[in-house]
């Protein structure tokens, strides 16, 4: 019960007032900062826990401990709900597992465990923003990003939030207020939400990923899927990919929203794909049956990429329309929108370029669907890899691009699972390893970076590229996959002579993934 003896679930929504309402955020993350921040202005009384006791959190606590929010420091913190305090909501960070002790006793008393997601949809005015959302295994950055700028190409004022950009609390509550938000969503932060309630919702494709977190690919799937639950307009999915199809089937949707596929090939009604070299859309259109809107072009995605826009890329575009769309944008703000959208950091980027060797970081490749896509683009390439492979299996990857490899230089902190792939698949291959070393402190991510890149280079060739796409998350040695890529970017940089980029000729390699 809340503090007005009113069940939190039971409080009328949207427009929840907190007013009162007794919080414990767990964890101290950018998310559990936002919803500290943003209840507390508005009455609610706060705690804050997290196990990390680093000079970071120690900062962000004194900054809201003047607003009399309490901030418990230390994993003995995060044992137990606190036993001097009534909690009437537990707010999770999306990392923390079900099983979490904490977080299995607010559920055993009844105390609704809540992603911030959910915190924020229930908390938005009836009037607020509408949402458009998209998950999947992999290329969700890129489609909200250039859903974001396809938006604003038609005048609307939108912003990227969720796992990217502006945590979704702050977006879905900024006091000037947006028309609509482009809402990255995982599966961590879909487990912990019940009510999603998009205007229209994409899943991308599902593919081997957080297995170890969510038990098999039956219970990532379905976390997934709920992200169409509620979506009023249209369910976008992958007509290559039937778990995405049968998602959108299982659905829960309000009468009325409809099934749209998006496919590499010419679309049939209902779906938006691709006739020659022209974006076509079928779905949103009078007569789907005999009608088609052109949205743009192959030549307009042609800056995505050295040799044009590869086919994942094309996909991303054609989800990010199909979304765009469903609310209401026209054909013309698509193609501006897509011809002005460029791609983000660690997502392919050519970061140097010395002796006729492009480094590309695609750092953010963190699983191995995500590295095939780097990975096949390219004719010759020396493989960066490895890391915390979540229990994803890299077997059929390595099988699937071992005739692309001159060489594999291995880091992470337990490389058995890309050394044996590579013995069965790839055993004439030349293979370094990087010892682990110690990289608790900067210096020591910082040497491990230099010996891989410095690794690469001397097995490169002129033509060559030195791909960082690690096929697995980055937290054994590093502190994300930005902090991954910026010191390859470093690594390489230092190796070539150059200095930025922006400052070296594009080479006629490796095709970038966005």
């Amino acid at each position: 019960m809340s503090s007005d003896g009113t069940p939190v679930d039971a409080r009328p929504w949207p427009g929840l007032d907190v007013v009162g309402l007794r919080i414990l955020v767990v964890g101290f993350g950018v998310s559990g900062y936002a919803v500290a921040d943003q209840t507390m202005q508005r009455g609610a009384s706060v705690i804050v826990v997290d196990a990390a006791d680093t000079p970071r959190h120690r900062e962000r606590a004194r900054i809201l401990e003047v607003f009399d929010v309490e901030v418990r420091l230390g994993a003995e913190h995060t044992l137990a709900l606190p036993e001097d305090a009534d909690v009437d909501l537990v707010v999770t960070s999306p990392g923390w597992r079900p099983d979490q002790p904490l977080l299995a006793q607010a559920a055993a008393a009844g105390i609704p465990v809540w992603s911030e997601v959910e915190l924020a949809r229930r908390m938005q005015a009836p009037d607020g923003p509408a949402w458009l959302g998209v998950t999947g295994t992999n290329g969700k950055t890129t489609v909200v990003t250039m859903l974001e700028t396809i938006l604003r190409a038609e005048g609307l004022r939108a912003v990227a939030c969720g796992n990217v950009g502006l945590p979704v609390i702050e977006a879905a509550l900024d006091p000037e207020g947006f028309d609509v938000l482009a809402v990255e969503l995982s599966s961590f932060q879909l487990h912990w939400t019940q009510h999603v309630d998009c205007e229209a919702a994409a899943v991308l494709n599902i593919t081997e990923d957080h297995l170890d977190w969510h038990g098999g690919l039956e219970a990532y799937a379905r976390a997934k899927g709920k992200i169409f639950e509620g979506v009023r307009v249209a369910c976008v999915f992958n007509t290559a990919d039937d778990l995405t199809r049968r998602l959108v089937e299982d659905a829960d949707v309000v009468e009325g929203a409809r099934a749209v596929g998006v496919t590499l090939g010419a679309p049939g009604p209902s779906e938006l794909g691709v006739v020659d070299d022209l974006l076509v859309d079928r779905a949103f259109v009078e007569d789907r049956r005999r009608q088609a809107a052109e949205l743009g072009s192959l030549a307009d995605l042609a800056h995505l990429g050295p040799h044009g826009a590869p086919p994942h890329v094309v996909f991303n575009a054609l989800a990010a329309a199909a979304l765009a769309r469903a609310h209401g944008v026209s054909q013309a703000a698509v193609r501006e929108g897509l011809r002005a959208f460029r791609s983000g950091s660690h997502r392919s980027e050519i970061v140097a370029v010395g002796t006729g060797i492009a480094f590309v970081d695609d750092s953010k490749a963190t699983n191995p669907d995500a590295a095939r896509a780097s990975l096949l683009g390219m004719e010759h390439v020396v493989w960066i890899a490895g890391g915390d492979t979540k229990g994803a299996d890299v077997d059929t990857l390595v099988a699937e691009v071992s005739g692309r490899l001159r060489g594999v230089v291995l880091i992470g902190s337990d490389d058995t699972p890309f050394r044996e792939a590579l013995e069965r698949h790839a055993p004439a291959i030349p293979r370094v390893r990087v010892p682990a070393g110690d990289t608790e402190d900067p210096e020591g991510r910082s040497r491990l970076m230099r010996e891989a890149v410095d690794a690469a280079a001397g097995l490169a060739r002129d033509g060559d590229a030195v791909l960082l796409a690690p096929a697995a998350a980055s937290i054994d040695q590093f502190t994300d996959y930005a902090e991954r890529g910026d010191l390859f970017a470093a690594a390489a940089r230092a190796a070539t002579g150059t200095q930025d980029a922006e400052d070296t000729q594009e080479p006629d390699g490796p095709e970038g993934r966005a």
